[in-house]
């Protein structure tokens, strides 16, 4: 139905960064929210980072102060930035849009590696 292309995972160093990108092919008005989630080996998949259509955000715990999360209406468009990497924000990074009324849509996941 709604499709969601996610880029920018990779490997880093401690400390390093990445910046992610996910694109949706939705209307920009139809939008609720849009967010990224993660999921390690044997964890449960989490919230990481969350922003609204009028721009309000939110943020895991564990990433405040080294994330943000970021909306380009006009590409339709979604970022997270990322600095500060440590190991244990290796995981597999899912872009989750939020729209219409009641319809949530999944990307595909990025691999995040964070080691020396």
């Amino acid at each position: 139905q709604v499709q969601l292309v996610e880029s920018g995972g990779g490997l880093v160093q401690p400390g390093g960064s990445l910046r992610l990108s996910c694109t949706a092919s939705v209307s920009a008005f139809s939008i609720n929210s849009m967010g990224w989630y993660r999921q390690a080996p044997g964890q449960e998949r989490e919230l990481v980072a969350r922003i609204t259509s009028t721009g309000s955000t939110a943020y895991a715990d564990s990433v405040k102060g080294r994330f943000a999360i970021s909306r380009d209406n006009a590409k339709n468009t979604v970022y997270l930035q990322m600095n500060s990497l440590k190991p244990e924000d290796t995981a597999v990074y899912y872009c989750r849009l939020s729209w219409g009324t009641a319809r949530l849509s999944w990307g595909q996941g990025t691999q995040v590696t964070v080691s020396a």
